[in-house]
């Protein structure tokens, strides 16, 4: 494109707060651009950021006509707040202080801003809605989602009438995967915090994909033999000998996975890197529709 044209690819990230998952991530996405030759800036506010700071910088962004694609870094971060109260025991009057967090900031409403035709990372809501409608394609599919796909994809792995299930049911993986994994015709069942007996429904799936946030939360006895295992569960544990004093765990048992499992990703380098390829992808793809290059 560069040498054809004169333009590169540009991506745009919204950063808010010190999230150690989110600070990896966003590091890793600006390697890939640099590797990959698309232009990347970051746009970093704190954790007590005005709402107003954030949307200001989307506009802008979504002005530039050099940005091709917008990635807002989720989740966004919660403020704690304390609270102070006097309570009345037998004999004195004692000061109490309490904690709890508020969402500060509105992640539909910033979400929302995002230009449809830069929202690379696939959460606008025509997009999704798009994605779930047969008979309709969404201008770009999030990048986790059609990570995984791509895995089950190229390691050849049946998926069509396949018992899939999928743990976890957020906007960013869960339910994306769910309609990604019914497009290609399996049966999918989606496991949540009030599924009763999860391990007893995901022992009956052919592919497992979980995106709980919970640290070996799959063991062995959760696997049927040869099943596929995607692990997308991404949670920092306090490790003083690493690089940033922390390491990433799944949330599969790795170890006990792979004595059952056909093939099981690992975390870190699993998901990871294929959501970073298929973010570099969708920026691509946006800027290739916005110069009509072929």
């Amino acid at each position: 494109m560069k040498e054809s044209i004169g333009k590169v690819p540009g991506l745009a990230v919204i950063l808010v707060g010190q999230r150690r998952d989110s600070l990896t991530y966003v590091r890793n996405k600006i390697k890939a651009c640099e590797e990959a030759g698309i232009k990347s800036v970051v746009a970093e506010f704190p954790d007590s950021c005005a709402e107003e700071d954030i949307m200001t910088s989307l506009s802008k962004f979504n002005e530039d006509p050099s940005v091709h694609g917008i990635l807002v870094q989720l989740p966004l971060p919660e403020l704690e707040y304390y609270l102070e109260f006097y309570k009345r025991t037998l004999y004195v009057l004692q000061m109490t202080c309490k904690s709890f967090l508020v969402q500060h900031l509105d992640e539909e409403k910033i979400l929302n801003l995002v230009s449809l035709e830069k929202d690379v990372d696939g959460f606008h809501p025509i997009n999704m809605g798009n994605l779930s409608m047969r008979g309709r394609e969404p201008l770009f599919v999030p990048c986790t989602p059609k990570g995984c796909l791509e895995l089950l994809l190229r390691s050849g792995v049946e998926i069509v009438g396949k018992k899939a299930v999928v743990i976890g049911r957020s906007n960013i993986v869960g339910l994306p995967i769910a309609l990604l994994l019914q497009r290609h015709h399996a049966t999918v069942t989606i496991v949540h915090a009030c599924t009763k007996n999860p391990e007893r429904i995901t022992c009956e799936a052919d592919i497992v994909v979980t995106a709980a946030g919970v640290p070996s939360l799959i063991r062995s006895s959760w696997l049927k033999p040869g099943a596929v295992v995607i692990d997308v569960g991404t949670c920092p544990v306090e490790d003083p000998s690493a690089e940033y004093g922390y390491r990433l765990v799944g949330d599969v048992c790795y170890e006990e996975a792979l004595s059952i499992a056909s093939a099981v990703t690992p975390v870190p380098g699993g998901v990871g890197p294929m959501t970073i390829a298929m973010l570099l992808c969708n920026t691509l793809d946006s800027a290739k529709r916005l110069y009509a290059f072929t």
